[in-house]
C-alpha cells in the first residue's frame, strides 16, 4: 500500500481576529493526511521561541512526526495576519523573511523524500533562495511529484514556476490561479486551453483545478472529468483547498478513478468549509456521514 508522503514547505501562526490558529497549506495537508490514515511527515522550520514551541506542542497532539522540522535560532515562527471580513475571500499578509524561508538540505531530508510514495511543494514555501536550493536538490527524486501552486501574491516567480513544473507529475491550481497562469502563459483562460498547453510543455499526469464551492476538475491527457461539488452549511474556506489536495493524494495512491479521486477530494474540501479553521479533528466515516 503506498502511504508514505512528504510535504514541503510553511507552517505558521494565522493571526484572526479571534485569536491565533495554526496553519499554513503543507502543514495542513500533513495534518489531513495523517487524520485519513496516511504516513505523513513534514519537512519545515520554526523559530527557537515560544510561538515555534506551541507550534510543535500543536503537531504533537496530532501525532504527527516532527523529526523533518528544523529550528532555526536566528529566524522567527511564521505569523500571517488574516482579514476575515469576507468569510469567502480570505486575506492573508505574510511577514518575511521567517524560520521556513531557510530550510536547510540534510540526508535526512533526502531520505525521507527518496523514500516517499509522494513528494508535495508548492511556491510559498521558496520565496527565499536557501529553501528554494534546498527543494530544488529534493526533487531530483523520481518520487511521485505533487506541485499544488498555491500562489501568495507577491511571493511567486513565474522563471521558479516553470522550473518547478518541469518536475511536477501532479498540479493542482485554483481557478483565480488559472488566470494567472493563463496570462503569463498567453493561452486562453480556459481548462482545455490552458491544461493543453502545460500538457505539451511540461508533460504530467494530471492537472487539477479547484473551483471552490462550484466543485473541481481533472485534465488528463485531453480528457476533462468534472465534478460539481458539494452543497453545504459554510462556516469558511480556510484549509478547505489544502483539505480537497488531502482527499486528492490519498484516493490518487489507492489508484481510484478520476471520478472517484474527485468525488472524495470535493467531499472533504467540504466537509472542512462546514467547520472553522483549517484543520479540524475528525475521521473519514464521519466525513461520509456528515457529505453526501
Amino acid at each position: 500500500m503506498r502511504d508514505h508522503v512528504v510535504i514541503f514547505g510553511e507552517m505558521l501562526w494565522d493571526c484572526l481576529p479571534t485569536g491565533p490558529v495554526a496553519g499554513g497549506a503543507p502543514m495542513n495537508v500533513a495534518l489531513n493526511l495523517h487524520q485519513l490514515g496516511l504516513n505523513s511527515r513534514l519537512i519545515s522550520a520554526v523559530g527557537a521561541d515560544e510561538d515555534g514551541r506551541k507550534l510543535l506542542d500543536f503537531l504533537q497532539e496530532f501525532n504527527l512526526p516532527l523529526d523533518l522540522i528544523q529550528t532555526k535560532a536566528d529566524q522567527e515562527t511564521s505569523k500571517v495576519l488574516v482579514d476575515t471580513s469576507d468569510p469567502e475571500n480570505i486575506k492573508y499578509t505574510i511577514v518575511s523573511p521567517v524560520a521556513w524561508d531557510f530550510i536547510e538540505w540534510s540526508e535526512d531530508l533526502d531520505l525521507a523524500v527518496e523514500e516517499a510514495d509522494a513528494f508535495v511543494f508548492g511556491t510559498l514555501g521558496v520565496r527565499n533562495p536557501e529553501s528554494l536550493k534546498t527543494l530544488l536538490k529534493l526533487l531530483h527524486h523520481p518520487t511521485l511529484r505533487i506541485f499544488d501552486a498555491n500562489l501568495r501574491p507577491p511571493f511567486y516567480d513565474f522563471e521558479v514556476i516553470e522550473t518547478l513544473l518541469g518536475y511536477a507529475d501532479i498540479l493542482k491550481i485554483n481557478e483565480d490561479e488559472l488566470e494567472i497562469f493563463a496570462d503569463y502563459f498567453k493561452t486562453e483562460p480556459t481548462v482545455e486551453s490552458l491544461c493543453s498547453f502545460l500538457d505539451t510543455h511540461f508533460p504530467m499526469e494530471i492537472i487539477c483545478i479547484t473551483r471552490g464551492a462550484k466543485g473541481a476538475v481533472i485534465y488528463q491527457k485531453g480528457k476533462i472529468i468534472e465534478h460539481p461539488g458539494y452543497q453545504v452549511k459554510f462556516q469558511d474556506s480556510i484549509g478547505a483547498g489544502d483539505a480537497f489536495l488531502s482527499g486528492f493524494i490519498k484516493m490518487y495512491l489507492e489508484e481510484k478513478s478520476p471520478e472517484e479521486i474527485l468525488d472524495f477530494a470535493c467531499k472533504l474540501g467540504g466537509f472542512v468549509a462546514t467547520k472553522k479553521g483549517a484543520t479540524p479533528r475528525y475521521t473519514e466515516a464521519e466525513v461520509h456521514r456528515e457529505i453526501h
